[in-house]
């Protein structure tokens, strides 16, 4: 099953995502430099840019974090206070910002231009291949292939030429190698995987990485042929470790390994949430969503000290729920209980 291995939890809701994007893309809305970002008047409070040679990513102002922070602050001090130093942790990095299929080129055009002003670089996951998570708790998708080739096209115009890294569909190629994914679709999920790649590389300032699982889920002589098939050869690198919870040591070693096997490409680490590794507690197929006592990992940086790492990331964002499990909200919405339990028990 999915989630005894991956992670649910990804589905971003869309009229979060794509009024955030419209508010910053009509207000020119950022942090800027180096230093503490303009306050914004009580909505959201002031977060500055982490230094750009250690991370160049954008650290959205107004980011759901941020919002939680700013309405602990306007309380009245004491567990408000406490709460909102512990959420800080988060508020105050680069996270991935989703980008949902509704106003698809807004979204993207929102985000970019923000995160130029700030002269930083725009951090997106894209997750919507049609027939997305085998039913489970992100289950959804575009309709279908034309659909998808739609949507793709949109991000990619509201990039332009400005810079972008993106994660591309977390799971996609794991769920056509654990059989989770229908035979009948496997030929036009990996022709769909490919042409992505290539439109997003049209993009001049684009870095596109293909998701490859996790260090728990599948072994790279099981996924190299694959992520071949997938076009990887076109890609920037590859991540590991979206929304899971392995040690960065694994995951490194385990990005090591299929590196070796995909022509040396390198890869990116989601480490927001592995700052504790995996449970090994409860029910082994429900351990991924929502695993309690779990803390946040590295902050993110591309200062990895190793050339085939090229950053440490916060792909899933820290505080959104995995899932409908353990007293979560749907997947993708905050969950305030385990932000602030994330954010306590990081080292």
């Amino acid at each position: 099953m999915y989630g005894s291995y991956s992670g649910a939890g990804r589905v971003r809701l869309v009229a979060t995502a794509a009024a955030t994007a419209a508010v910053l893309l009509a207000t020119g809305c950022s942090s800027g430099g180096d230093g503490e970002g303009d306050d914004k008047g009580g909505k959201s409070p002031s977060l500055g840019q982490r230094p750009k040679a250690e991370d160049p990513y954008w650290v959205n102002p107004d980011g759901t974090a941020a919002r939680q922070v700013a309405a602990y602050e306007g309380g009245d001090g004491g567990e408000n206070a406490e709460n909102a130093a512990l959420i800080r942790k988060i508020a105050e990095q680069p996270v991935a910002e989703w980008i949902t299929p509704e106003n698809a080129q807004e979204q993207a055009k929102g985000f970019t231009e923000a995160a130029a002003k700030a002269d930083r670089e725009a951090l997106f996951v894209l997750y919507n291949i049609p027939h997305r998570d085998c039913g489970q708790f992100s289950k959804g998708g575009a309709a279908d292939g034309d659909a998808y080739r739609a949507w793709i096209d949109e991000v990619a115009k509201g990039i332009g030429d400005r810079p972008a890294t993106v994660v591309l569909e977390p799971d996609a190629v794991l769920h056509l190698v654990d059989g989770c994914t229908p035979d009948e679709y496997h030929e036009e999920r990996y022709d769909l995987l490919k042409g992505a790649i290539k439109r997003l590389k049209q993009q001049p300032a684009t870095t596109v990485y293909l998701d490859a699982g996790n260090a728990g889920w599948q072994s790279p002589d099981a996924l190299f042929e694959p992520l071949q098939w997938a076009g990887i050869a076109d890609a920037d690198g590859f991540s590991v470790n979206v929304s899971n919870f392995y040690p960065t040591d694994a995951s490194k070693d385990f990005g090591k390994r299929l590196s070796a096997k995909v022509g040396g490409k390198p890869f990116v680490i989601d480490t927001s949430r592995n700052g504790n590794g995996p449970t090994t507690e409860g029910d082994p197929s429900e351990r991924w969503c929502n695993p309690p006592g779990r803390a946040l990992g590295e902050r993110p940086t591309t200062k990895t000290g190793d050339p085939l790492v090229k950053a440490y990331l916060w792909i899933k964002r820290p505080g959104e729920s995995d899932g409908t499990c353990k007293g979560g909200p749907k997947a993708g919405e905050w969950y305030e209980s385990y932000a602030l339990d994330l954010a306590r028990n990081a080292k």
